[in-house]
C-alpha cells in the first residue's frame, strides 16, 4: 500500500472527477458512511448511543456531516457542532449540510459562551466523538477557537474516531505545532498519510484504518507515489524460498565487526541475529582483549580475535589488515555494534569502510565515525546501509534531534541522495530510504522495543539476509522481520521485553514469512 502526502491525495481526488467522471459527492458519501460504521464499531453499536460530531469548514467537515446522517440512520442520537461558515462551504460539503438541515438536525455553532457550555454538556453525556474539524491541509499554529475545541475534546476522554487525520496533525510530517485530537482510531481516506506514522502524529492517530472510499485502485497504486508500507505481502515477495539443495555456503557468510570493553553484549546480539535470520555462517571479529568473553558466550558463531595492543578496542594498522582479510571472504559485513567512539576506532572504521568490497551495513558507533566526514560516505566503493536511531541520524547530519524529527522523511531523503547511502532510521515508525527517493514505512513494532540492544538485533538481521536475497532489499525485509519478532515478544513480555526476546522470536517470524 502506498503512503501519500496531502498534495498526492488532492491530485488523486481531482483525477477521480476529471478522468473517471465520478462526482466528489460519491467519495464524500462513502467517507461518511465508512466513518459512521467505524464510529459505531468503536463502541459496539450506534443504536441508542450519543455521538458528538465536530465538523469544520472544509471537505473534512463535509465528511463529518455525511457521517452524522449515517449515524442517525443507524439509530444514534447526534449532537453536531460546526466550526465554520455555511456560506463558505464547498458545493459538496454544503449539500451534506443541507441534507442534515432537511432532516431537522440541529447544527450548533461555537460562537457564544452559551454555545461552549452546551458543548461541554454534550461531551459529558456522549458515548463517542467524531473528529471532522480539520483535514490534511493544516499547517502551523491553530486558531484559538480550534485550539479550545481540541482541548475540550481531549479533556472529555471519550472514545474518539478521527476522519482522515486527527485535527492538528500535519499530514506531510506528523508535526503538531499546537495541539492535536488524541484519537483512539483514525480512518484514513484513500491512502494513509505520512503524518500517520511519523512524529507526534503517530501517537495522535491511535489505531489506523484505511478505506479506499471508492477511489479507483489504479490511482491509489500509481507509481508517482514514492513511499509505501512494508507489509507482510511485500516482504514475502522479496524473500525467495530456500532451495532444497541449499547449504551453509549458499546461505551467506557474514562478518560482524563489533565490540569493545564494556560492550560485548551488542556484538553478541548482532552476530546471533544474523544466524537467527538464516545466514549460513557468521564470523564475529572482536578486539583480542574481548576474545575469551565472547568465545565463551557464543557457540554457533565463529569468534576471531583482532590485534588490539591490549586496549580492548579496534584501531591501528594490524587490526585494519586483519579485519580486511576476514572481510575478503565474506558475502556481507556489519560494522559498529558496541565498537566504541575512541578516536583510533573511528579512524579504523573510515579506513575499513573505504576499502571493503562486500555489501556493508554500518550501525551505532560506526555511524558516529562519519560525523564531520560525511563526504567520505559518498566516496565508498559500495552504497552502504546505515541504521541510525534519531539521535545518531541527527548527530551525523550536524542537526538537533528536534530539527530532524520536524520533517523526518524529507531530511532522510535529502541525506540519502546527497551521501549515496541507504538509511534505516529507527523511530516510532522505522523508515527505509534509498538514494533514488523511494521510502518504506514499517507496519510492525511496538513501544516495548524501545530497549537497549534492539538496534543491534536489527542490524544483524539486515546483514544476515544478504546472499539469501537481493542485498539492496534486505533493509525492507529485515525491518519487517525485526518488527514482527518484536510484536511476538510483546505478546509474552509487554513493555518488559528485552533485545534477547526479539532475538529469540526471529526464527518464528522468519518461519511465518516463508510458510
Amino acid at each position: 500500500m502506498n503512503v501519500s502526502f496531502a498534495e498526492d491525495m488532492r491530485r488523486i481526488d481531482e483525477s477521480v472527477v476529471k478522468d473517471y467522471g465520478l462526482p466528489t459527492a460519491a467519495l464524500m458519501e462513502n467517507a461518511g458512511r465508512r466513518t459512521a460504521e467505524e464510529a459505531a464499531a468503536l463502541i459496539g453499536s450506534a443504536a441508542d448511543k450519543v455521538f458528538a460530531v465536530f465538523a469544520g469548514g472544509g471537505n473534512n467537515g463535509g465528511d463529518a456531516f455525511a457521517a452524522a446522517r449515517h449515524l442517525m440512520n443507524m439509530g444514534a442520537r447526534v449532537k453536531l457542532f460546526f466550526m465554520g461558515e455555511e456560506e463558505r462551504l464547498g458545493e459538496t460539503a454544503r449539500a451534506m449540510h443541507s441534507a442534515l438541515r432537511s432532516m431537522g438536525t440541529e447544527i450548533r455553532p461555537l460562537v457564544s459562551d452559551r454555545d461552549w457550555d452546551r458543548l461541554r454538556v454534550s461531551l459529558r453525556f456522549a458515548d463517542a466523538v467524531v473528529d471532522g474539524i480539520l483535514g490534511t491541509g493544516v499547517q502551523g499554529e491553530l486558531r484559538k477557537p480550534v485550539l479550545r475545541l481540541i482541548e475540550e475534546i481531549n479533556a472529555a476522554g471519550k472514545p474518539t474516531i478521527a476522519i482522515d487525520i486527527p485535527s492538528g496533525v500535519e499530514a506531510n510530517t506528523g508535526r503538531v505545532s499546537s495541539l492535536a485530537v488524541r484519537a483512539d482510531r483514525t480512518l484514513a481516506l484513500g491512502l494513509p498519510k505520512v503524518g500517520h506514522f511519523l512524529g507526534e502524529g503517530a501517537n495522535a492517530a491511535g489505531e489506523l484504518l484505511v478505506d479506499d472510499i471508492g477511489i479507483p485502485h489504479a490511482l491509489l497504486d500509481g507509481t508517482q507515489l514514492r513511499q509505501s508500507l512494508i507489509t507482510r505481502a511485500a516482504a514475502e515477495k522479496l524473500l525467495p524460498a530456500r532451495s532444497r539443495d541449499a547449504h551453509k555456503g549458499t546461505c551467506g557468510h557474514i562478518l560482524v565487526v563489533a565490540g569493545s570493553l564494556g560492550m560485548t553484549g551488542a556484538a553478541a546480539l548482532a552476530a546471533q541475529a544474523a544466524l537467527r535470520i538464516g545466514a549460513g555462517l557468521v564470523t564475529l571479529a572482536v578486539p583480542e582483549r574481548l576474545y575469551a568473553v565472547l568465545a565463551a558466550k557464543m557457540t554457533e558463531v565463529m569468534v576471531v580475535p583482532v590485534p588490539d595492543e591490549g586496549k580492548g578496542c579496534f584501531g591501528g594498522a594490524a587490526a585494519l589488515q586483519e579485519t580486511l582479510t576476514l572481510a575478503a571472504d565474506a558475502d556481507a559485513v556489519l560494522i559498529g555494534p558496541g565498537i566504541g567512539r575512541a578516536q583510533e576506532t573511528s579512524e579504523f572504521v573510515r579506513l575499513f569502510a573505504a576499502d571493503v568490497k562486500a555489501p556493508l551495513v554500518m550501525d551505532a558507533d560506526a555511524i558516529f565515525a562519519f560525523r564531520g566526514h560525511l563526504d567520505a560516505l559518498r566516496e565508498l566503493p559500495q552504497v552502504p546501509i546505515l541504521t541510525p536511531h534519531l539521535g545518531e541520524f541527527a548527530g551525523l547530519l550536524g542537526k538537533t534531534t528536534d530539527a530532524v524529527q520536524d520533517n523526518l522523511l524529507h531530511t532522510a531523503r535529502e541525506a540519502s541522495r546527497a551521501h549515496q547511502a541507504v538509511f534505516v532510521v529507527k523511530s516510532a515508525c522505522t523508515i527505509v530510504v534509498y538514494p533514488d527517493g523511494d521510502a518504506f514505512f514499517t507496519t510492525c513494532g511496538n513501544a516495548g522495543m524501545a530497549t537497549a540492544g534492539a538496534g543491534d538485533v536489527l542490524a544483524g538481521a539486515i546483514v544476515g539476509l544478504m546472499r539469501q536475497m537481493e542485498s539492496a532489499m534486505t533493509p525492507i525485509v529485515g525491518v519487517y522481520l525485526h518488527g514482527h519478532a518484536g510484536d511476538l515478544a510483546y505478546e509474552r513480555s509487554g513493555n518488559g521485553l528485552t533485545a534477547g526476546d526479539i532475538l529469540t522470536e526471529l526464527p518464528q517470524a522468519l518461519k511465518e514469512l516463508t510458510r
